[in-house]
């Protein structure tokens, strides 16, 4: 009795990639080393980043955007440690923006992704529980996800000083009910992000909020709960909050 194989030419099924940009200096954390490549724990921020995306089972592809010359020194680093087999992993040479550097993520996915997460490598400590959230809000329907927080502070709007250090007067007080702080990795169905990317023109510094873009386009954004350790490590004192957190977690979970 003879069985009939299976067809080698059947399409796979629709993937999910993470691309993080990871070109910058991050000038706020003092000169030296780039911010992505800073020691946590004895490891640099980008390997903890790409390995909090991989431990989604949702993501299967990362795709990393190194510094415009340090594409080599990127992939070499990445050779260097232990990385979750299941999960593709891509370097490419960035540009000298954020919105560039991500643009150049998009182009370099292979045509099989059909939603992309888009991560700070600033933001080392993301639990998987928000990456999963993220996810799976795209991969139901959603054009544009965004993790947030409510703000536990109360917001002004103010109209900036010509010189810093100066008073600047208040303008309005927002209600905080309304607001949310931002994080990542935010998520998108590749067509839109890729259109955003396309037809938004940002000045200057280009952007640094791919839903922005989006919104931009007039397309809908949704917001799924964040969390207090998906923090950006922008400052000293970020690097020691992250110190802390992620000795808490390796003395709790072995992680």
């Amino acid at each position: 009795m003879s069985s009939t194989p299976p067809p080698t030419d059947r399409p796979r099924p629709p993937r999910t990639a993470a691309v993080i940009p990871a070109a910058g200096r991050g000038v706020r954390l003092g000169p030296g080393t780039p911010k992505a490549l800073r020691a946590l724990g004895g490891t640099p921020m980008l390997i903890h980043a790409i390995r909090a995306m991989a431990a989604s089972r949702a993501v299967s592809l990362v795709v990393v955007v190194a510094p415009p010359d340090g594409a080599p020194e990127v992939k070499h680093l990445l050779d260097e440690h232990a990385l979750p087999e299941r999960t593709d992993y891509l370097v490419v040479p960035g540009g000298e923006t954020r919105q560039e550097s991500v643009r150049l993520g998009l182009d370099a996915l292979p045509e099989d992704i059909s939603a992309v997460l888009v991560h700070d490598a600033a933001r080392p400590l993301v639990p998987v529980d928000t990456v999963d959230a993220v996810a799976s809000a795209v991969r139901d329907g959603a054009p544009a996800v965004v993790p947030a927080l409510p703000l536990a502070d109360t917001v002004k709007e103010v109209e900036p000083a010509g010189t810093p250090g100066e008073p600047e007067p208040v303008l309005a007080t927002p209600v905080r009910a309304r607001l949310r702080a931002v994080q990542t990795p935010q998520g998108f169905d590749r067509d839109t992000l890729v259109r955003a990317h396309a037809e938004v023109a940002v000045d200057g510094e280009g952007a640094t909020d791919d839903a922005g873009m989006v919104e931009r386009l007039g397309a809908p954004v949704v917001v799924v709960p964040g969390h207090e350790e998906a923090f950006k490590v922008t400052r000293p004192l970020d690097l020691v909050l992250a110190e802390a957190v992620l000795a808490r977690r390796r003395a709790n979970d072995g992680f």
